[in-house]
């Protein structure tokens, strides 16, 4: 198009790309292929805070993260100088050796944590730290069952696949033995949902007869939790999975006070509950350093990755001291997990995070963009919803906006999740408009 606003001005400049592939050679996975939106593929160069580079110098605004990982920005000076000192000291080493950069990151991570959430199990990625979780949770509660939303994304490993509910990432074959998933409280594309059921700065366009301090869609939704209960599980299960906002699933948020409840209700029958903060987690939803504080829940494990380590490859497990001593039945190794590279890199995120105030950035600059988006909705008949905390956002484009939900005829719907890195300032959105 002609008629696009020019980017903001930028004072880094990249080094030009010197070595240049043919596009004939150039190599991909197939299944990163089946993932893409683009007949040619972005040959990305260089990244530099909240911005990108291709090999041919053209730059781009960041609205993805890197899948909602670049937590503090691309190549922050501060985490690249962080890097660089630990790799003068001492590349790796295993976590049964005692080394300052383990244990100086733990006791940090545990301070942005409630009690009694302070025994810290590192790993590489958020799928190993679930498939962890999953385990952790069986060896304590004696029990096998665990409950997802239809929706979630939980990882990719064979454990892990069962709990994710998303067709797109499931193979045939045999996995995630024990996983049984429940209805997913959406109150957009749900048949329960009103005007007033989510936290978040935008609300659906939906009506709501709702008496003050009452929402119909929770007591619906929790509903159907207990019949799951009462039907497909046995009288004892072992955990409960959800995420604060759904993720892959499309940045859905579910009503205000499902959690509380639903967190009740597992824990009556034995089961602990697992907060999944991979996507929400340090501060990418504003208010709040993790997205069950929104809830005002504490539970009983957290998985986090992603944004742990603004790229570098990073999972941990967070439980209670208690969950912990189960654990001690047999020998748990991780030859990278909690490496001193990822502990020093981990480390200063969490200084930048603080330091430079993206969790205040996360709040202010999401809520401006989701208030301008919402414009668009009201505009425009395919804009369906707009939703999120933050720099976790969803944008769910429709053919029909009275078709949107599952108790009507659904013509077609696709969901545009924009997790931002959190270093992007307010300019970047006076200047370009989102179209």
């Amino acid at each position: 198009p002609t008629d696009m606003p020019e980017m903001p001005p930028c004072k880094f400049s990249p080094e030009e790309y010197k070595v240049r592939a043919k596009s004939s050679g150039f190599l991909c996975l197939y299944s990163a292929k089946l993932v893409t939106y683009y007949k040619k593929p972005v040959f990305i160069h260089k990244g530099h805070m909240q911005w990108l580079w291709d090999v041919d110098g053209r730059r781009y605004l960041d609205l993805f993260a890197g899948v909602a990982t670049v937590s503090v920005g691309h190549c922050h000076p501060k985490v690249t100088a962080a890097a660089e000192q630990q790799l003068k000291d001492l590349w790796h080493t295993t976590n049964i050796y005692v080394y300052p950069a383990l244990h100086e990151y733990c006791e940090k991570l545990a301070s942005y944590l409630p009690d009694p959430l302070k025994v810290i199990y590192l790993t590489n990625s958020g799928s190993e730290a679930n498939d962890l979780a999953m385990l952790m949770a069986r060896l304590h509660t004696g029990n096998f069952d665990t409950i997802t939303f239809r929706g979630s994304y939980h990882g990719g490993s064979p454990q892990t696949m069962g709990l994710t509910s998303n067709a797109a990432y499931k193979y045939p074959i045999a996995n995630g033995l024990g996983c049984t998933n429940t209805m997913c409280p959406d109150v957009f594309r749900g048949p329960w949902g009103g005007s007033h059921c989510r936290d978040s700065p935008i609300q659906t366009i939906r009506q709501c007869s709702c008496a003050q301090g009452q929402c119909t869609a929770n007591e619906q939704y929790i509903g159907q939790l207990k019949e799951t209960l009462a039907t497909s599980v046995p009288s004892r299960i072992a955990a409960f999975f959800g995420e604060p906002i759904q993720g892959v699933g499309g940045a859905v948020q579910y009503p205000k006070n499902y959690l509380k409840e639903a967190y009740k209700l597992v824990r009556e029958r034995g089961g602990v509950c697992i907060a999944d903060e991979v996507q929400t987690g340090f501060g990418r939803t504003g208010t709040h350093f993790w997205g069950f504080q929104g809830h005002d829940v504490i539970p009983d494990m957290v998985t986090m990755a992603k944004g742990i380590g603004n790229g570098f490859p990073m999972g941990a497990v967070v439980t209670t001291p208690e969950i912990a001593a189960s654990f001690a039945k047999g020998v748990h190794f991780n030859t990278f997990g909690g490496n001193p590279m990822a502990c020093a890199v981990a480390s200063s995120v969490l200084d930048v995070i603080k330091e430079d105030g993206t969790q205040k950035i996360s709040l202010d600059v999401g809520t401006y963009l989701m208030t301008e988006l919402a414009k668009l909705r009201d505009k425009y008949e395919v804009v369906g919803d707009v939703r999120g905390k933050g720099l976790q956002i969803g944008v769910e484009m429709v053919k029909d906006k009275v078709c949107n939900r599952s108790d009507t005829q659904l013509s077609s719907h696709a969901c545009i999740t924009c997790v931002i890195t959190s270093c992007i300032s307010m300019e970047a959105y006076d200047t370009v408009k989102m179209t």
